[in-house]
């Protein structure tokens, strides 16, 4: 699993697929190649200070590494965008909503 660095790559998956929840919206698109998952994080100056903001990314950070890497998919680009409740929601909550978001962004998909 890698990062996102580029913003032509943030505003690629923004165009995506998208799951909100409570702590944090999942983006996801389908890249070209097949290559490893990357992954990127955000968090807007509306959700506090700067050391709020670090604590979200934080938090989104240990949820990706702990239950992201055995579900996210290979030639997939995600981005979570945190929200202000990612501060005070439960981290299992977090990963619990985690998981969903992954799977409805991957349900969608395949739908479509």
């Amino acid at each position: 699993m890698e990062r996102l660095k580029q913003r032509a790559d943030f505003l690629a998956a923004a165009a995506g697929t998208k799951a909100p929840g409570a702590a944090f919206v999942l983006q996801a698109r389908k890249r070209a190649d097949d290559g490893p998952a990357r992954v990127g994080f955000t968090v807007s100056k509306k959700v506090g200070n700067a050391v709020e903001r670090n604590r979200v990314r934080r938090r989104l950070r240990e949820v990706v590494r702990l239950s992201g890497s055995r579900r996210m998919r290979c030639g997939h680009d995600y981005v979570l965008v945190g929200r202000r409740a990612a501060l005070t929601l439960a981290f299992e909550r977090i990963a619990q909503d985690f998981e969903g978001a992954l799977q409805r962004v991957h349900k969608e998909r395949a739908t479509a």
